[in-house]
């Protein structure tokens, strides 16, 4: 006979306080209420076992509220000057508890921690680490805040445009669409509309005007996910839609680049070999991806240094791009799309090579991103 299934804990969140200020357009209860939400934790108090408290004059990572949350012994979480600022209870004690962390006290029992001691600062999903942040909420100190969480959503392990030149353009246009209410989806929807104007464009052999939308759509593909993440909108429905439209147009845009050339005075001889090479070795990529991920349970691109910057460069969209424009900028379209080709064969090599590496190193042992292992 099996046992039953044991139920999950049911959390409840709390806001204690309040605060007049607003961290990337959202008041600073609504933002912890969205992040209760993000942790599971409901705001039906009368059935919960447990409580998160947060104190409404501070900005906490996403991690230590899910720390929080998942704790299973009372803890208060003291911030950098040693006052209470969270704590996690038992429902008996919610009360009392929310009154001393209000004075930034410990709630009786509970054991103190730090932000470091309640999570290690690896990211999985955004392949980096980097220390929890866990901010008071001052006027004065609102746009180092805003800058902290803006990077804190930033991915760690990504092509070198999307890390090195787009942060300061994006976190400018992404304050100004959360400060006007302007949605991840909105920005999405945008930005597939650009993937078809620069689709078009590179079809009709206008290779100047259709990098500039296409770099667009690339800057607005980075603003998206950002504007999720501080704003705290991320969704399934939003994550299937940005990454549906990633994985699918590149293809497309140099089969497009492809059809160009005639009209731009550029054919090639062997147009349908080309294309073949670059879609057969895109798609190959992705397997090799997703076979390392099946074996070693940890991202390709995780796994040692060397992986994690090739990844800055290998045959994917952004860097594509950049061999296409210096091209254009050369006059010379039809060398940069066999480029093109070229480097992702040699990405797909390079590729199948570390998961043979990482297959034999394997037999010393499970493997381990240097991300996790840093300390």
């Amino acid at each position: 006979m099996k046992p039953a299934p044991v139920e999950p804990r049911r959390v409840a969140g709390r806001v204690v306080g309040q605060s007049p200020l607003r961290v990337w357009g959202l008041p600073s209860e609504v933002r912890l209420q969205r992040q209760f939400a993000r942790v599971g934790a409901t705001s039906d108090a009368a059935s919960a076992e447990r409580h998160v408290l947060l104190r409404a004059d501070w900005v906490y990572d996403e991690a230590l509220v899910r720390g929080l949350a998942a704790a299973t012994a009372d803890l208060a979480l003291a911030g950098p000057d040693g006052r209470v600022v969270a704590a996690s209870v038992d429902s008996a004690a919610v009360d009392d508890a929310a009154r001393q962390v209000a004075a930034g006290q410990a709630p009786a029992g509970a054991r103190r921690v730090t932000p470091a001691e309640l999570a290690d600062g690896y990211n999985d999903a955004l392949r980096k680490r980097e220390p929890p942040y866990l901010l008071p909420l001052t006027g004065d100190a609102l746009p180092q805040i805003e800058q902290r969480v803006f990077g804190a959503s930033y991915k760690g392990v990504t092509d070198l445009v999307t890390l090195y030149v787009w942060p300061r353009p994006a976190r400018a246009v992404t304050r100004w669409c959360a400060n006007v209410g302007i949605t991840p989806n909105q920005v999405t929807t945008a930005s597939l509309v650009l993937v078809l104007i620069a689709m078009a464009l590179f079809w009709t052999g206008h290779y100047a005007t259709g990098l500039v939308a296409a770099w667009a759509m690339t800057f607005l593909d980075t603003v998206d996910g950002k504007l999720a993440r501080v704003t705290l909108q991320s969704s399934p429905l939003g994550n299937v839609y940005d990454h549906g439209i990633d994985l699918v147009h590149p293809p497309f845009w140099w089969w497009a680049w492809i059809v160009g050339l005639p009209a731009a005075g550029w054919p090639i001889d062997n147009g349908a070999g080309v294309l073949t090479a670059i879609v057969a070795g895109y798609v190959l990529q992705r397997v090799e991806e997703g076979i390392f991920i099946a074996c070693f349970k940890m991202d390709m691109h995780v796994w040692r240094r060397f992986d994690s910057k090739f990844r800055l460069v290998t045959a994917r969209r952004n860097p594509n791009l950049l061999i296409l424009t210096v091209a254009v900028l050369a006059g010379r379209p039809d060398i940069g799309i066999v480029a093109v080709a070229v480097w992702t064969v040699v990405s797909l090599v390079i590729h199948a090579l570390r998961i043979v590496q990482a297959a034999i190193e394997r037999r010393r042992g499970p493997l381990r991103s240097w991300l996790a292992a840093a300390t």
